[in-house]
């Protein structure tokens, strides 16, 4: 009897935690226990079980514990609580909170996430993307334009400023088109496969003087501007990064330095700049230049201030002083990209966007302008090239036939084509889901962080298998290889907007876990405050929402008190395992921020593993998201389910090797029992699975449609193929052509065809001799295989092709 009381009292606290319902069911169910073990069982059981109720009410109930404890704790949290410098506040206080805030409290209610549906795009911005997207991608020769011009064509430049693509956030007042956010992804995905096209148009509509001008401009600057910048007479760019601030842009040590000088013949008040730039997109062609420098006033000239911070302005291309027009070369893909250099550089301060009165608030307009466009431009572009990659990849090795039979059909091809399918399905959900967040009026830091990294890298990886696959077709470069430049360029993506490895360990986790917790932002505002009532409810809150996270994430991992999500049968088991791995995620990072306090800044190590948490349940709920509003079409389940086991197994991996790594053993061991008390249960994708998606991907099926849906599948412009279509017309035949070459090479391993017969075309022309094939049968062989030898052909060069002064070529034969 005891034993079964003591385990009826941790089951009903453990409800009670799960739910957090408070101290007083706590101390109900200890008391009402110990009661019944008074009366019929142990007297120990009892006096314990009353102890425990007298301690959750010394702790649990407001008016004890502000009477003894609450002090303390205020107390001795001011000492070990991290200070948040005013670069660091800036950046914390950008942006909203929406579905991340609710993975980090660990009950996500998917409600909140439900309820904002997906209405994809209007008519007009369909019309768009289907029409001018698909003319712009059609005028792309990317051999032209990588290495033959290392630029865009003239007539695509004004084709682009025509149909005013540099001007999708520019609202119709201003003679823009006025594009969603879901717009502009579908136009930057259509556009990828060519990456120096795809930055061109992107940039103007992400960070940069559009976006500073319409959320900070004066009403003069925009009325100049902003008809100028949807229209192209003006291009854009924006100088932020230089030799020495690239990731840390805070540390910017270009300067503006308020004074008096001549403009327009004029005297009046304004800055000289000094400042040199490097890697600044579209610079070589800009006419103006958004420019972030530290503003100093050291003669007073503006009052009392002296240091004003970091500020941004507007500098006109022929500025006096101004360096610019000089080329970088960025690998893979010679998009327009540049230095600027400014020496000397008198502007007057009505420059400054926003007017004098926005002098030293640059640092708050680029962090907000930032959490919008970083989660919509590259990643993007990646989801855009994972498509692309399911096309090229998934049709060149159902086509390519190796050992008499399609490489498709080889296990060992099948894992990354299943995963190029995994990449892009997942990219276009977290991507298109995202910018209707956008559109819905948030702006997501957090998850802009996640997208940049988690999609860039996905592209990376896709890009990687795409080009494995490919063999020799496509590390021969050339103008029939349509991946080796995007492949080579993979590395910009991975480099700007904010490094890869910067965003992993310092961004993700290190700016959610403050901004997107419940208690956190409360309880350092109540310090900052010396607030003790504040404090004692955000603190005491706090301490209810990891007992409950610790009682959510033990009993769901075994199994038990699932949460009810509005999903499928089909989906569902992905929802729980995203609910779960949220209240496991919470606990270990509050967790680490109690152990390691202030030190968890520099543990980047470990911060980027929660990082890794945090973003594989994100993107697993956009999946889910997406499947729960579209309408699935066969083997799309197959997908769901494989793009979500690699998920939330990736998830639960990095929470494994957070645990392995938290320096406070005793403290890991505990979270370990409690996130993971049976192991890791969740593992790769299956062999079946992976079978499944990848024929699905490599055939002419609904699947490989939905995947491309949005991508470049048109024909082209009739001098430029597009390598897509192409595959798509070949897959429809390929049904027929597979059970002909069966028939054909059945016919040859009997005997029944010449042993010299060794092409397939020579064999086609046997089959027909033999009246193994009908003549019709034999035309429609000639005409697939002659479209099959196109898309497996190289280029070749004269051998003196490559060298930019022929006359240092060492010629190795005498002829």
């Amino acid at each position: 009897m005891s034993w079964f009381l003591l385990f009826v009292a941790l089951a009903g606290l453990l409800t009670v935690m799960a739910r957090e319902s408070g101290a007083k069911p706590a101390i109900a169910v200890l008391a009402g226990v110990g009661v019944v073990s008074l009366l019929f069982a142990s007297t120990t059981l009892a006096l314990l079980l009353f102890a425990g109720a007298a301690a959750v009410a010394a702790a649990g109930l407001p008016g004890f514990r502000q009477s003894w404890l609450s002090g303390r704790v205020f107390e001795l949290f001011k000492t070990v609580a991290p200070k948040v410098s005013a670069t660091e506040k800036t950046a914390l206080e950008a942006g909203t909170v929406g579905w991340d805030g609710e993975l980090f409290s660990g009950r996500p209610d998917w409600h909140n996430l439900l309820i904002n549906r997906n209405t994809g795009l209007t008519e007009e911005e369909q019309a768009f993307v289907d029409n001018q997207c698909e003319t712009a991608i059609a005028m792309c020769n990317a051999w032209d334009i990588a290495v033959e011009r290392a630029d865009l064509p003239q007539e695509l430049w004004d084709f682009l400023k025509k149909e005013k693509f540099f001007g999708m956030i520019i609202p119709r007042s201003y003679g823009g088109l006025g594009f969603s956010a879901k717009a502009q992804t579908a136009v930057l995905q259509k556009l990828a496969p060519n990456e120096s096209l795809m930055v061109t148009v992107g940039v103007p509509n992400s960070l940069g003087p559009g976006e500073l001008l319409l959320k900070y401009g004066t009403e003069e600057q925009k009325n100049h501007y902003l008809p100028r910048l949807a229209d192209g007479r003006d291009i854009p760019c924006f100088g932020l990064t230089g030799p020495r601030a690239g990731s840390d842009a805070t540390s910017i040590p270009d300067t503006g330095i308020v004074c008096k000088g001549i403009y327009d013949g004029k005297e009046v008040l304004g800055l000289r700049l000094n400042f040199e730039k490097r890697w600044i997109t579209l610079a070589p062609v800009a006419t103006v230049v958004g420019l972030a420098f530290r503003m100093f006033d050291p003669d007073g000239l503006l009052g009392e201030t002296r240091d004003h911070g970091i500020t941004c302005a507007l500098i006109p291309r022929e500025t006096e002083g101004m360096e610019i027009g000089r080329r970088h070369c960025p690998v893979g893909s010679p998009f327009m990209n540049g230095p600027i250099i400014g020496k000397d550089v008198f502007i007057p301060l009505d420059f400054i966007i926003g007017g004098p009165d926005m002098a030293g608030q640059g640092w708050r307009m680029l962090v907000e302008c930032l959490s919008v466009g970083r989660c919509i431009t590259l990643p993007s572009g990646a989801a855009g090239a994972a498509a692309y990659a399911v096309g090229t990849a998934g049709g060149f090795t159902r086509v390519r036939r190796q050992f008499n039979t399609p490489v498709a059909e080889m296990e060992g091809v099948q894992e990354p084509l299943a995963r190029i399918a995994a990449h892009a399905y997942i990219a276009r959900a977290a991507v298109n889901q995202t910018a209707n967040m956008v559109d819905s009026g948030e702006k997501p830091a957090v998850p802009s962080a996640i997208l940049k990294y988690h999609l860039t890298e996905f592209q990376r990886q896709t890009l990687t298998d795409a080009m494995d696959v490919h063999g020799g077709k496509t590390v021969t470069l050339g103008p029939k290889n349509y991946l080796g430049t995007s492949y080579a360029g993979a590395a910009v993506s991975i480099t700007v907007e904010g490094a890869n490895i910067m965003t992993r360990s310092l961004m993700i986790f290190g700016q959610g876990a403050i901004r997107c917790h419940p208690y956190v932002l409360q309880e350092l505002a109540a310090k900052d405050n010396d607030d003790l009532l504040a404090f004692d409810e955000a603190f005491f809150g706090h301490a209810g929402l990891i007992f409950g996270n610790a009682a959510r994430a033990f009993t769901q991992a075994l199994g038990v008190g699932r949460p009810e999500v509005p999903f499928d049968s089909a989906s569902r088991p992905y929802a729980q395992g995203v609910a779960r791995f949220s209240a496991a995620f919470g606990l270990c990072a509050d967790a680490a921020m109690t152990t390691l306090g202030a030190e968890l800044k520099m543990r980047e190590l470990l911060s980027a593993r929660l990082g890794d948490v945090l973003a594989n349940l994100y993107l697993s709920s956009m999946v889910l998201k997406h499947w729960y509003e579209s309408q699935p079409v066969e083997a799309e389940q197959e997908l769901m389910a494989y793009s979500l086991q690699m998920l939330l197994h990736r998830a639960e991996n990095a929470l494994s090797d957070f645990l392995l790594n938290l320096p406070n053993r005793p403290v890991a061991w505990a979270l370990r029992a409690l996130t993971l008390p049976l192991g890791r249960r969740w593992h790769a994708p299956g062999d079946e699975l992976t079978r499944t998606v990848a024929r699905a991907m490599s055939t002419d099926t609904a699947l490989r449609g939905s995947l491309l849906a949005g991508a470049w599948t048109g024909e082209g412009n009739g001098s430029i193929q597009n390598p897509v279509a192409s595959y798509n017309s070949l897959l429809q035949g390929y049904g027929r052509a597979e059970s002909l070459y069966r028939k054909v090479a059945r016919a040859y391993g009997k005997g029944e065809l010449p042993v010299e017969a060794l092409h397939p075309e020579a064999r086609v022309e046997a089959a027909l001799a033999a009246g193994i094939l009908s003549a019709e049968d034999a035309d429609f062989m000639r005409d697939f295989e002659e479209r099959v030898l196109d898309m497996l052909m190289v280029d070749d060069f004269a051998f003196d092709a490559f060298a930019r002064n022929p006359e240092t070529l060492v010629r190795h034969t005498a002829a």
